[in-house]
């Protein structure tokens, strides 16, 4: 581990950087710049509220604030009180962060607004008086808890991943060496706190007197993308496999070079023709494949693309970082050391399933996560990712439990039986797609179980369609016959067909990204299975047929045929038809 500063956890380090360079940019949020000092008073003055309150080391604190400063005080108050977080996105469904409020029994709530029902401590850090900005100093062992990450659990509810100081340490500390991340750097923080993506964006810049520049929230990458095209030249840039197909759609190949110094690339599976527009176009960027589960602390195994490496199939996910081993038995990744989970919260048959004894490294009391990860080790000892021994699948980065898809739809009164499968009919698109019984004399339509489910669970884990049937395929053995299930029918239009030439252009390219005959022009396409990655790419085919650019916001702040024939319509100098004389002129819509 690198030596950044002294103390046991990361926010030790942060203090340290505030001491030695007090006015150096921490944060650029907007047009406003956050010196250490700053951030570092404001951080403190949370700790003191919270301590005043009684927390203390071991104690779950929620955390629901959007991408601002004050939420990256927060999360370093918590600490700074001894506590760890539980971060609550403020973009999930009410019941969902209700549920992990009180499974996790967080006793003060970090928030700008009360946005699900709870009956603990609720606490603005806008609202707290200036006072006593000096650090607190709260005394911490390696062995106190960091933070508690909730993600998707077989079972039907959530699961929250227990993160320890040196585990997170210990990361931290290898990743601003492997990543190059020094004072006075850039990097750019675009990713949700729920997301354990975060992490490499965040902490390693503060550990190393970086400045994180907070981007605006949004879907899909278009955030991002703009900044990488307006200032560029960051540190690191964490990433999706997903979202980098996204900016190599977004970006134009004289902007790729000098975006980044290194993408860290992780959440799922990484394709090497994923890799193909920078490999081309930025290759001095230095791209890297970053696997790990939450439950080893972001990441715990890496590769870098080489130059002569194969342009076709999986990149390896190649070795382990430090202080970390990483053992495959009967073909399942087994991962130790440093960086492995103290367990699930509140979930001791789980943890006993999943955190075994570790019989290799001689160390007493020493646990592998078990992954569920299935993998290989090249005869250069280079470890290869082969897939998933259960139903959990990554969907856009995003890790999904399909059993807690199917537990929540089975709470619809309306159904007799549901199953839910991850399905990849056309290449490169897979999509979740929601099987359902009715009970006798009921018939749910789809918009029915689509907003049941809305209140239940995040965007990422909605299916994208739903197919009803008289009864679930078994197996001889009474199993649900997964592979037996069918591929959903491309739906007729229930609304509208299209009218002007506009309208049955734009029609025919999203029938074409989502797999259907015909398109109504009212139709919300983001009902019909939409996401930010598919809007990426008509975006791209829009450029194409009519010579326009049209920005990614557009396509969610209109999302239908009749909205967008009707902003492009709207171009004064836009006179002819589709692929016509304007084909081929350029000009950014922006709203």
């Amino acid at each position: 581990m690198v030596a950044v500063g002294e103390g046991v956890a990361v926010h030790h380090w942060f203090e340290a950087q505030a001491a030695r360079a007090p006015e150096a940019p921490a944060l650029l949020f907007r047009d406003q710049t956050f010196s250490y000092s700053e951030l570092n008073a404001k951080a403190n003055r949370i700790a003191h509220a919270l301590i005043r309150r009684g927390i203390g080391p071991e104690m779950l604190v929620g955390v629901c604030l959007r991408r601002t400063p004050e939420l990256i005080a927060a999360l370093l108050g918590v600490w700074k009180a001894g506590a760890a977080y539980v971060p609550l996105d403020p973009d999930y469904p009410p019941e969902r962060l209700t549920f992990m409020a009180r499974d996790s029994g967080i006793t003060v709530l970090l928030s700008d607004e009360l946005r699900f029902p709870v009956d603990i401590e609720w606490l603005d850090p806008r609202q707290i008086p200036a006072g006593d900005a000096g650090d607190p100093g709260v005394g911490l062992e390696a062995r106190n808890l960091a933070y508690v990450m909730y993600t998707s659990g077989s079972t039907g509810r959530p699961k929250g991943a227990m993160i320890e100081h040196g585990g997170l340490a210990n990361y931290v500390g290898w990743a601003i060496g492997a990543y190059g991340v020094r004072a006075g750097d850039r990097v750019p923080m675009h990713s949700s706190i729920s997301f354990d993506l975060t992490v490499t964006s965040l902490y390693p810049a503060l550990a190393a007197g970086a400045c994180v520049e907070l981007l605006p929230e949004d879907q899909g990458a278009q955030s991002l993308c703009d900044a990488l095209r307006a200032r560029g030249e960051y540190a690191l840039v964490k990433i999706t496999p997903a979202h980098l197909e996204i900016l190599a759609t977004l970006l134009a190949p004289h902007e790729a070079a000098g975006c980044t110094r290194v993408f860290v690339i992780g959440g799922e599976n990484l394709s090497a023709e994923s890799l193909s527009f920078w490999r081309e176009h930025a290759p001095r960027t230095r791209l890297i494949n970053e696997y790990g589960p939450t439950e080893t602390v972001v990441g715990c195994s890496i590769y870098e693309v080489k130059a002569q490496d194969s342009r076709h199939g999986s990149v390896p996910i190649g070795g382990p970082i430090a202080r970390t081993e990483l053992h495959v038995i009967d073909g399942e990744l087994y991962i130790g050391g440093a960086g492995v989970a103290r367990g699930y919260l509140n979930r001791p048959e789980l943890t006993a399933e999943r955190f075994v004894p570790d019989r290799f490294s001689g160390r007493p009391g020493a646990r592998l996560y078990r992954s569920g990860d299935l993998a290989r080790r090249r005869a250069d000892g280079v470890l290869e990712y082969l897939g998933r021994m259960d139903h959990q699948v990554k969907i856009r980065g995003y890790r999904v439990e399909l059993g807690e898809i199917e537990a929540a739809l089975a709470g619809y009164p309306q159904l007799q039986s549901c199953a839910v499968l991850a399905r990849e009919d056309e290449p490169g698109h897979r999509r979740l797609v929601a099987y359902a019984v009715p009970r006798a004399g009921e018939a749910p339509d789809a918009a029915s179980l689509d907003g049941f489910l809305r209140r239940r669970l995040p965007e990422h884990m909605l299916p994208e369609a739903y197919v009803l049937l008289p009864g679930l395929p078994l197996t001889p053995n009474g199993k649900v016959d997964r592979k037996s299930l069918p591929r959903p029918e491309r739906a007729a239009a229930e609304a509208a067909p299209p009218g002007s030439a506009t309208e049955r252009a734009l029609a025919e390219i999203w029938a074409r990204l989502l797999h259907r005959e015909t398109i109504g022009v009212d139709q919300d396409l983001f009902d019909l299975g939409a996401h930010s990655l598919m809007a990426v790419r008509a975006v791209a085919q829009i450029r194409e047929k009519f010579g326009v650019e049209v920005h990614l916001r557009n396509l969610f702040e209109r999302p239908t045929v009749a909205g967008l024939a009707e902003l492009i319509d709207g171009m004064s100098w836009l006179k002819a038809e589709p692929g016509g004389a304007a084909a081929g002129a350029r000009e950014e819509i922006a709203l």
